[in-house]
């Protein structure tokens, strides 16, 4: 017997994506306030979104266990599309591109959207979010 731990797969014979459990119009506890003011733009346009709905396996040790995965912000169901918000430091905006580009290898039909800081200020700005954010503080 191997003790190798069997990954599911999808029916392309790639690591399965793991469900999360999110389901549209639950309450939600975001991570960041970015993902909040994101979700009332979405709102306020009447865009259907579930938040955080699955994780993407990326990397595994030699045994099989899972090692890195990559979570996606939101999923716009009627777009078909995840969208990831990083208004990070730089150095971190790095490795979540490095694990951005691991997803898309694995999962080429996977369409997704990164959205770095300067675009998120640009959308609060447009949608005059950012004066209230700055106000709060």
């Amino acid at each position: 017997m191997s003790s190798e731990v069997e990954e599911p797969k999808d029916r392309n014979g790639r690591p399965a994506p793991i469900e999360n459990g999110g389901k549209e119009g639950e309450p939600v506890q975001f991570a960041h306030d970015s993902e909040r003011e994101f979700a009332s733009i979405l709102d306020f346009y009447q865009i259907k979104w579930v938040y955080e709905p699955k994780t993407f396996p990326l990397q595994w040790d030699s045994e099989g266990r899972l090692l890195e995965c990559f979570t996606p912000d939101f999923y716009l169901p009627e777009l078909d599309l995840y969208v990831e918000l990083t208004t990070l430091k730089q150095s971190l905006v790095t490795r979540k591109n490095r694990k951005l580009r691991h997803l898309r290898e694995l999962y080429p039909e996977i369409n997704i959207k990164l959205f770095y800081g300067r675009d998120f200020r640009s959308l609060m700005a447009k949608y005059g979010l950012g004066a209230r954010k700055a106000d709060q503080n």
